[in-house]
């Protein structure tokens, strides 16, 4: 089972199509090769699949899953939290 984090788009690169998004305080790049262009902005809130963007979600959607999975992180100890949120 995969779970998809939202993530917050930071900084866009159109250059080579890439963004940097802000996943719960980690910052990692994700393709938009499988957005229509412009479809992404900085401060959209996207779900990541194998670091690619594969859509949008609302703002408001996006805040309640954050709330959601930090509230299953807190059940986790160190190690398990470490690979929930980094892997």
């Amino acid at each position: 089972m995969c779970l998809s984090i939202p993530s917050k788009v930071v900084k866009i690169d159109k250059e080579l199509n890439m963004a940097t998004v802000d996943t719960m305080g980690i910052k990692r790049e994700a393709s938009l090769d499988l957005m229509a262009e412009d479809d992404v902005k900085i401060g959209d809130y996207v779900l990541l699949h194998i670091g690619f963007i594969m859509n949008k979600i609302d703002e408001e959607d996006a805040l309640a899953s954050i709330d959601t999975y930090k509230e299953l992180i807190e059940l986790m100890d160190e190690e398990e939290r470490q690979k929930a949120i980094l892997e």
